[in-house]
């Protein structure tokens, strides 16, 4: 799906890191991941080696799949919603759109990329790290919407906790297809803003 305001140019190069990732994954899943070559994986996503290297320094980093755009494009979407929007409404409105826009239609490659890297312990951790500047830059903008300073519990707390619903979502997504990913993370949300110390009725989503 384009993102507002995207150039053409910004448009094919997304596609082209986008397809390089998938090739990557694809490519890992069938012949594991040590036989795969760059050259490779260029040739699959039909571009140069260069063009790879434009993209990604290794492919360790095509793995993992760490978009550089992300934090910025979500923290963006917390600053600009409405005045009357709490903070955490506009985290949770931007955490699903970026569900909505870049993953509820990439399920099986999120199912190769969890595979591909549960075998790799060490790309794992890797994977785990790269996303804690994207989580400070979100934290950040939480913290402006707040109108508190970015060292502040709140923004560093409704972050952190967002970020392990979103995990919990995605691996009860790995485990039924029938249901969407944009249906459990909204879910999760909702239940740590509501609040834990009490078990929440069943609901189909949450079985």
């Amino acid at each position: 799906m384009n993102q507002p305001g995207e150039s053409l140019r910004d448009r094919k190069k997304r596609r082209t890191r986008a397809a390089l990732e998938r090739a990557t994954v694809r490519l890992a899943a069938e012949r594991g991941y040590d036989h795969v070559t760059v050259e490779e994986i260029a040739a699959e996503a039909d571009v140069s080696v260069r063009t790879f290297f434009n993209y990604f320094a290794s492919k360790d980093e095509a793995l993992i799949g760490a978009d550089p755009e992300l934090g910025p494009r979500m923290a963006g979407r917390i600053v600009a919603a409405d005045a009357g929007v709490s903070p955490f409404e506009a985290y949770r409105s931007s955490v699903l759109a970026e569900v909505t826009e870049e993953m509820d239609n990439a399920r099986d490659l999120w199912l190769l990329r969890k595979d591909v890297l549960m075998q790799r312990p060490d790309l794992l951790v890797r994977a785990f790290a790269s996303n804690a500047e994207s989580e400070q830059q979100l934290a950040d903008a939480v913290a402006r919407r707040a109108g508190l300073p970015a060292s502040h519990l709140y923004p560093r707390l409704l972050v952190a906790a967002g970020t392990a619903a979103f995990r919990c979502a995605i691996t009860r997504w790995a485990q039924d297809d029938a249901v969407s990913l944009g249906d459990l993370v909204g879910e999760a949300l909702d239940l740590f803003a509501t609040g834990l110390a009490h078990v929440p009725h069943h609901h189909e989503g949450g079985s």
